[in-house]
Formats: C-alpha cells, structure tokens, sequence
C-alpha cells in the first residue's frame, strides 16, 4: 500500500508547496491589513505594486477621478502614462470597487467611453495615445468624467450614409414592372 507522502506525488513535494502558499497568503493578508498600505489592492498584479513604488519613489502620480455624481476616486499611474493607460486604471479600480460592494457585476466600458470622456481643466483628453502630462496632468491632478458629444459633420455623415443604404435597400425590395 502506497504511503502519503507517494500518493501526494512523492517526496511530500505537493504538501510542502501548498504549505508554503498558505502561508505566503497569510502573510500576504496580513501585511495588507496594515493601514501603511491601504492604497494596495486585495489581490495585487505585478503591474500594480511597481505603480504603487514608483508613486512612492516619485515616478508615477495619483489621480482623483470625479465622476458625474459627485463622487471621486484615486488611481495611481506613471508619470508617464497615456490616456489609454489612465482610462484602463479606471477601469480596473471601478471594477476592484463594484466587486467589493456588489460582488460581480459588469460593465460595459464600450458602452462608457462611447458616450463618456475625460478632462483636465475643461480640455478633454481625445486623443488615446497623447501623454497626460501634455495635458499639464502631475502628481494630485484631477480629471473629470464629462458627456462625449459627436460633431455635427460626423452625425450627419453617419445619417447620411444609413440612409443610402437603406434608400438603396428599398429600391431593390420594390417589385419591378
């Protein structure tokens, strides 16, 4: 009959290792729980911790985000961070929030940066690869969620070209005599 230790893999391997990651996780855990490091979150990526020591070091910077109700939170990005790096910071803080509130719940971040846009001191951040500091964003700067509002040349050619399609549709569904 085969010992524990053969079954668990030989050699005890296998229990030493989840030995060894329980108490990694609990050690983890409780170095969370210390207020020092309130700003660090749950289940921290790699990407994350480097933000979080560059922001200590100097390097990165902390963004309060306000959103349309009123209400505000901080994002830490580097310093040089685009705005495509600062709305996936976003991103991920609101989904860190509404799943400790809410559990899962999703978002439609399509939907969100279809109809919603940031800004700095009334400039809206458009274009996804400029740099924030362009924008004169630093360290403790401010952005703001605003209404994205389409220009009036591309709404018209978007009707215009829908209804070329569909006047051409229609054409063709006529019978012909």
């Amino acid at each position: 009959m085969a010992s524990k230790e053969e079954l668990a893999g030989g050699g005890g391997y296998n229990t030493d290792t989840v030995v060894k990651k329980a108490r990694l996780q609990s050690t983890l855990s409780a170095l969370l729980q210390d207020p020092i490091l309130s700003d660090v979150p749950n289940k921290p990526t790699l990407t994350e911790v480097d933000t979080l020591i560059s922001l200590e070091l100097g390097s990165a910077m902390k963004l309060s985000v306000a959103k349309m109700d009123g209400t505000s939170f901080d994002v830490a990005v580097l310093n040089s961070a685009t705005v495509t790096d600062l709305k996936i910071a976003i991103k991920k803080k609101t989904n860190e929030m509404e799943q400790s509130k809410m559990g899962h719940r999703h978002i439609s971040w399509r939907h969100v940066w279809a109809n919603f846009g940031l800004s700095h001191h009334n400039e809206k951040l458009i274009d996804d690869n400029a740099v924030l500091q362009d924008f004169g964003i630093r360290n403790n700067s401010q952005v703001h969620f605003v209404p994205y509002v389409t220009s009036r040349v591309y709404r018209k050619h978007s009707r215009r070209k829908k209804h070329r399609f569909f006047h051409g549709l229609s054409k063709r569904s006529q019978p012909t005599n």
